[in-house]
């Protein structure tokens, strides 16, 4: 069970950082294509556990990540727009897709207090990893300066994400 969400949660930082090994960071359409493309699937699953989340804290969670990561990518949308640069699909982006579908696909198989520890566990791995991936790899390599400036901006969002997964993680496992 907790392969698909470790090959999900890893698939962004392997990615990425597999282009730095060959010493081609991703470039700024493929970093708006990954940023829209970590986004939509946060919002993806979010809104799975809103409507089949059973606890009221990871409803609630899932709601947050559905109306946060929406905002980001309206933000990213509109810098993209003005700024004329068409997101790029890369192998990192495909890999996110993927996986974010893997995710929905195991998380729906699933029901109760196991539907919930799934997803938060998912939603720690994830978030560490994008953090993870942000700092050692978009901040890094984004070349528009207002492009890197909201990849800053949004940081401490993903932050808050991964401490009040943790802290609804620590909950559940006291629970069960």
């Amino acid at each position: 069970m907790k392969s698909p969400i470790i090959v999900f949660a890893s698939a962004l930082l392997i990615a990425a950082g597999g282009a730095l090994a060959q010493g081609a960071g991703p470039t700024d359409p493929q970093i708006a294509h990954i940023v829209v493309t970590a986004n939509q699937v946060d919002i993806d699953a979010g809104k799975l556990a809103e409507s089949k989340g059973a606890s009221k804290e990871v409803k609630d969670f899932g709601k947050q990540m559905v109306t946060d990561h929406s905002g980001v990518n309206k933000q990213a949308e509109a810098l993209v727009t003005k700024l004329k640069v068409k997101p790029e699909d890369n192998p990192t982006s495909e890999s996110l897709k993927k996986g974010g579908e893997d995710n929905l696909k195991n998380l729906k198989g699933l029901d109760g207090a196991a539907f919930d520890k799934a997803y938060i566990d998912h939603e720690v791995a994830y978030h560490e990893q994008v953090l993870g991936a942000i700092d050692k790899v978009l901040i890094p390599n984004a070349k528009n300066e207002e492009l890197k400036a909201l990849i800053v901006k949004v940081r401490p969002a993903f932050v808050a994400h991964l401490e009040h997964a943790k802290m609804i993680q620590s909950k559940l496992g006291k629970g069960a």
